[in-house]
C-alpha cells in the first residue's frame, strides 16, 4: 500500500497501489445548476490514513459502516506536546495539536505502513527502516515516539505522544465522515497553479472521475449511492497549507489554497459525506447522486 501517482497533466489521473518497501472553474448559478441531473461518477481511488499526517494507504475495496469513517482512518495521531486529550473520554481536537502536514512537511518524506492484524507501524526514510512499534502497546508507542524525539526536535512543542482511543478518529472535523475529491477539480487546480498536482495532496478517502470541475460543491445535502451504501454530503472542505506539500518530495512548492481563492473567491475543494447506510465499496464502483426530488 502507498501513494498513487497520477499521469502527466492533461491525461486522466490514475491511482496505482504502490508499496514503499524499506529498500528501496467558477461554480456558476447554484439555482440553475441544481436543475441539471448529476452525471454518473466512478471511484478511481480509495485511501485510508491510519496515522494522521503519515503515508496514505491504498485500498481496493472497503466496508462502510453507518456513522463511521473508513476502517482505521486517522485511528492514531502524534500529539505535539501536551494537548489535554483524554483517551478515556475522547473529544475532537484541532489538527494544530498534532504533528501534521500543514506545519510539518517533513512528515511527507517518511514512508509508513500499518498492519491491522498486529497493530505494527513501520516507518522508513530514504529506503531504510527507522522505527517500528505496536501502537496498541506502551512499548511500541514509545519506540515510535523516540524516533520523533530524535528527528523532529525543531518542530516539537513538547514530548511527542502517540494517541489512540477505541472508536475515535483524529479527523479534521468532529463528525465521522468520508472525504471525497473530484479529479476534474484537481485538473482545474493544475490550470490555476500552472503545474502538475498530485491528487494525494488533498488526502481524501475517495477519488472520483465523471463529475465536471467543482460539481461536488453543489451537492451538500444530497445523497450518494454506491451499491448498497448511501452517503449524505454534509460539508464542503476548506483547504489548508497541507495541500502545498508534495507528497512524494516533501517540498512545500505550491500555493494551492491561495490560487483557488484568487480564482474562485473561496478555497474549497472536495466534500465530506456521512455514511447513512452501510455496504461494500470498491475501486471501479459507480456513484449516483440521489437528489432530494428523486432524480
Amino acid at each position: 500500500m502507498g501513494t498513487g501517482v497520477p499521469n502527466r497533466k492533461g491525461l486522466p489521473h490514475k491511482f496505482v497501489c504502490q508499496v514503499f518497501p524499506c529498500n528501496g472553474a467558477v461554480r456558476g448559478n447554484p439555482l440553475r445548476n441544481r436543475m441539471l441531473k448529476s452525471p454518473p461518477a466512478e471511484i478511481t481511488g480509495l485511501y485510508r490514513y491510519p496515522i494522521k499526517g503519515l503515508t496514505p494507504e491504498a485500498l481496493r475495496q472497503v466496508a462502510l459502516r453507518v456513522g463511521q469513517t473508513l476502517p482505521c482512518d486517522r485511528r492514531y495521531a502524534i500529539e505535539n506536546g501536551p494537548s489535554g486529550f483524554d483517551p478515556a473520554t475522547p473529544s475532537w481536537m484541532p489538527k494544530t495539536v498534532f504533528l501534521m502536514l500543514m506545519r510539518n512537511e517533513r512528515l511527507a518524506a517518511l514512508r509508513s505502513h500499518f498492519e491491522d492484524a498486529t497493530h505494527v507501524l513501520t516507518i522508513c526514510r530514504d529506503g531504510e527502516e527507522v522505527a517500528r512499534g505496536d501502537l496498541e502497546t506502551a512499548e511500541g508507542r514509545a519506540a515510535i515516539e523516540g524516533f520523533f524525539v530524535e528527528n523532529f526536535v525543531p518542530e516539537l512543542k513538547g514530548p511527542p505522544k502517540v494517541l489512540v482511543s477505541p472508536g475515535h478518529s483524529f479527523s479534521d472535523v468532529a463528525k465521522k465522515v468520508v472525504s471525497i475529491i473530484n479529479l476534474e477539480s484537481v485538473r482545474a487546480v493544475e490550470d490555476m497553479v500552472g503545474a502538475e498536482v498530485n491528487p494525494l495532496r488533498f488526502r481524501a478517502n475517495l477519488y472520483l472521475e465523471g463529475w465536471p470541475a467543482w460539481h461536488e460543491l453543489e451537492l451538500v445535502g444530497e445523497q450518494l449511492a454506491i451499491g448498497k451504501a448511501r452517503l449524505k454530503v454534509v460539508k464542503t472542505i476548506t483547504r489548508c497549507a497541507a495541500t502545498n506539500v508534495d507528497p512524494d518530495t516533501a517540498a512545500r512548492d505550491l500555493e494551492i489554497p491561495e490560487a483557488i481563492q484568487n480564482r474562485l473567491g473561496h478555497n474549497l475543494c472536495g466534500i465530506y459525506a456521512e455514511v447513512i447506510a452501510g455496504g461494500e465499496i470498491a475501486v471501479g464502483d459507480r456513484i449516483a447522486v440521489e437528489h432530494g426530488d428523486g432524480r
